[in-house]
């Protein structure tokens, strides 16, 4: 039996992943990972890299980062505690949902994950105190091949939920995207 349902969602490359963990009068048992069941969805290698944040105050936005090719990578993004509002914008040059963006609600009482194929940006706000999120890299971290949106770009007009607080620096310096801005070609 399968141990993740995989859903698609409005952005082609987006899938909400579902847990279906074993319960009983102990707890749970859940699969974060499986290589097999996340294979027609497109992960074809080892997991390179796995990271995880905390964030202590709610209404604060992580975000919005990419990698960009030949360094593109694919993730799995997991609220371990808290509640995130979790999003993921479409940078894929010539895609018909080009510069749209999908939110998914991931907390550590759903136990929903979003995967998140090569050419999205990725970037959450906290809906709560300590959150804390869990990803899965397809590929490590190549800093010359960073880069990010500003969360705050009213060209990308991403509806947070809440008051935006706490930003780091480097994501609220991002520069605004510009009419020339094509994507990314993966």
């Amino acid at each position: 039996m399968s141990r993740l349902a995989l859903a698609p969602l409005p952005l082609a490359g987006l899938l909400r992943v579902q847990r279906r963990p074993l319960v009983d009068e102990r707890g749970f048992f859940a699969r974060l990972f499986c290589a097999d069941e996340l294979a027609g969805a497109g992960w074809a290698g080892p997991i390179a890299q796995i990271n995880q944040s905390y964030t202590a105050l709610q209404g604060t936005v992580r975000g919005m980062h990419y990698q960009k090719p030949p360094h593109a990578e694919m993730k799995l993004v997991t609220c371990l505690r808290g509640e995130v509002w979790d999003v993921a914008v479409d940078l894929r040059q010539g895609s018909p949902t080009f510069l749209q963006w999908h939110a998914e609600h991931l907390s550590a009482d759903n136990g929903n994950a979003l995967l998140i194929l090569p050419g999205f940006a990725h970037g959450f706000q906290a809906l709560t105190d300590h959150a804390e999120l869990l990803y899965c890299h397809s590929a490590a971290y190549a800093p010359a091949a960073e880069a990010g949106l500003n969360p705050l770009d009213p060209r990308l007009a991403v509806a947070w939920p809440l008051p935006v607080g706490q930003m780091s620096p480097r994501d609220a310096g991002q520069p605004g995207m510009t009419e020339e801005f094509e994507g990314v070609r993966l």
